[in-house]
């Protein structure tokens, strides 16, 4: 992250003559005042400080007649407000109670504004002190850094305070020393300045006396976070002073803050489980009360820590982020996303959600989030119309956002799931346009992925097919993982042999046999064989005899055909095995559910093609879908079927 550079915060250090002149210069012109010591000069700002005494009373002092009554506290207790002991506080000291302060605090929207309010101020508490921080870190910080850097750096009442909590942080109370460090890390103020070094070490004192509350804990572990990261050793040292806390105490907030300290402290999977376990049976209360952002992390913090047995949970906060899909920000949809997939969870509703938010917000989400949203939705083969034609609308008028890994992943859920949306020419249009002017920076894997996607839905790739032949690039995909493995070569062999069935016209170079895949690679799961049994079965039932049919055969064009019948010129079956007048072949391809889009009966890209292909090779393509036959309950009807299906003409066979 941006940090505000030590020559902008010298004044802070006393490492130089020039800092240390500034420091004795502020020294005195913020020393302490009693009713025995009046300063000359009450109307400076400089002086309008906090006064840290015996960890007891802080106050935010401007005039000099005021005194104040010192009542010795323990560092975990709250620190009140007091005024002199002769008069009443609201009578001689302009000071509020926190609550109004917080309230009006809030509702400024400027540093300026901060500045001026706290400068109206005779006495505060270092809570209130460290929450003006805060709130001028909200309004001053982002992303990108300070808005206003001199404005708030360089600002009296700014230094003035920051110079109290470093010369008398032992007197902070806990929450004060704590509040101040958070909004002094979001200012950027550099971690190695002499101010963070010493919030830090009385922190750390703090935390070795065991004199930290969960949500100090909470505080301090945040901090160190964004300062140092998960190398930082005294997280482990706070998250060993929880586990012996009561869980069922802390607010959403404290377990939430937990969680992502076990993210980043956790690093083997058995540490801490008994704790996360018991974690994890407390969230489980609070499910319905967390926030679209507290459920986000949450659900993050259980894929990184592999919390795959807390099926409860996750089903829970599954089904709750359902309702909060709409509040989500992108990152925390990503987030929620990312958890379904990791735990392969599927809730209807949450599709459902989706598809009325995505196409509503489509043009303001970013790349990322968009990306994440197709990647869920060809994971888990759920084709969404109204998600994918909002992206690809999306895709044509905005596709410069998009990074090359972007592009792909936005495009080739499109042939992995076989749709193409009403937009498709201009979606086309558009990516053809993208890969002429970007081809050189995808990835050599991610552009034949892409390629490859493309072809499913027959969209031909042919005037980039000539560098995808190229020796050049062959060996760049072989010189990268996964290098020329039996998925890759099946995308290259299938990419010729689309151009060379598909493309006639295509006379660019051809891909070497020594780059071709013997046979396509299939997985395991997409042949049902449950459902191959009972075709089988009713195969058996029609033709009598089992010679006359194949099953799973390999062809010298790379794919498999389920079940090959082969007949002869007038249309009796011949043996299985037999090669001689062979007048037709009959491919039965018997889909399964996992052949298709989820609770659809649409093909998947893959299996679409290859039926394509096996047309165009001379095969009479017979198809067997599983909603068809799933309600066929015995061979005799399952043979009707089947001798519809495949001899709708012929009448001669009985059954």
């Amino acid at each position: 992250m941006a940090l505000i550079s030590r020559k902008s915060f010298q004044f802070y250090s006393s490492s130089t003559p020039a800092s240390r002149s500034i420091l004795m210069t502020l020294s005195k012109r913020l020393s302490f005042f009693s009713g025995q010591q009046k300063p000359q000069n009450c109307n400076s700002v400089a002086m309008r400080m906090l006064c840290f005494r015996d960890k007891s009373q802080h106050m935010f002092c401007r005039k000099n007649h005021v005194q104040l009554r010192i009542q010795s506290l323990s560092v975990n207790e709250t620190v009140n407000l007091c005024g002199d002991t002769g008069s009443s506080p609201e009578s001689n000291n302009r000071w509020m109670d926190e609550q109004p302060f917080f309230r009006k605090l809030n509702s400024l929207c400027t540093s300026k504004d901060i500045f001026d309010f706290l400068s109206s101020l005779e006495v505060m508490s270092d809570t209130m002190a460290s929450g003006a921080l805060q709130r001028i870190s909200e309004v001053e910080a982002d992303d990108n850094g300070l808005k206003n850097p001199e404005g708030v750096l360089e600002n009296e009442v700014f230094r003035a305070l920051c110079f109290q909590f470093e010369f008398e942080s032992s007197k902070l109370s806990n929450t004060g020393l704590l509040n101040a460090l958070q909004a002094l890390i979001k200012l950027r103020i550099d971690p190695q300045s002499t101010l963070m070094a010493s919030l830090l070490s009385e922190g750390e004192e703090r935390l070795a006396k065991g004199q930290l509350a969960i949500k100090n804990l909470c505080a301090l572990g945040e901090s160190l976070i964004e300062l140092e990261g998960p190398s930082c050793a005294m997280l482990e040292q706070i998250v060993n002073h929880m586990q012996d806390k009561d869980i069922e105490k802390w607010s959403p907030r404290e377990m939430v803050m937990v969680y992502k300290m076990l993210q980043v402290t956790v690093r083997e999977r058995e540490t801490y489980q008994d704790f996360l376990n018991r974690l994890n049976s407390v969230t489980l209360t609070i499910v319905s009360q967390l926030s679209p952002k507290f459920t986000s992390i949450i659900l993050n913090s259980l894929v990184v820590l592999h919390q795959t047995r807390a099926v409860p949970l996750v089903t829970a906060l599954c089904k709750h982020s359902v309702k909060l899909i709409p509040y989500f920000t992108g990152d925390e949809l990503v987030n929620v996303l990312e958890a379904f997939l990791y735990f392969e969870h599927r809730e209807q509703t949450f599709t459902e959600a989706l598809e009325t938010h995505v196409p509503n917000s489509i043009f303001t989400m970013r790349p990322q989030t968009v990306c994440k949203v197709m990647q869920y939705c060809c994971r888990k083969m759920i084709l969404s119309k109204p998600i994918f034609d909002a992206v690809a609308e999306s895709f044509i008028s905005d596709a410069d956002r998009f990074t090359t890994d972007q592009i792909a992943e936005c495009i080739i859920p499109f042939g992995t799931l076989n749709y193409l949306p009403p937009s498709a020419s201009s979606l086309f249009r558009k990516l053809e346009t993208m890969l002429h002017t970007r081809f050189t920076h995808f990835q050599p894997h991610t552009l034949l992925n892409l390629l490859h996607s493309c072809v499913l839905i027959q969209r031909y790739p042919v005037n980039f097919l000539p560098k995808i032949f190229s020796p050049y690039f062959l060996q760049k995909l072989q010189a990268q993982p996964p290098g020329l493995d039996r998925i890759v070569t099946s995308q290259l062999t299938r990419l010729f042999l689309t151009v060379t069935l598909e493309c006639p016209f295509y006379e660019g170079p051809k891909l070497l046999p020594k780059y071709q895949a013997k046979s396509f690679f299939t997985p395991c799961s997409s042949l049902d064989v449950h459902l191959m049994k009972r075709v089988k079965a009713g195969l058996l039932y029609l033709l009598k005899k089992r010679i006359y049919f194949a099953s799973e055969v390999s062809t010298p064009y790379f794919y498999t055909v389920d079940i090959e019948i082969k007949l002869d010129e007038e249309g009796f079956v011949l043996p299985a095995a037999q090669c001689e007048e062979v007048h037709r072949r009959i491919a039965l391809c018997v889909d399964g559910q996992n052949r298709f889009c989820i609770n659809s009966h649409s093909l998947l890209g893959e299996e679409a093609i290859k039926q394509r292909h096996l047309q165009l090779l001379g095969y009479e393509v017979v198809q067997i879908p599983f909603f068809e036959i799933e309600s066929l309950q015995n061979c005799r009807k399952m043979a009707e079927y089947l001798h519809k299906k495949i001899f709708p003409h012929t009448y001669g066979l009985s059954c």
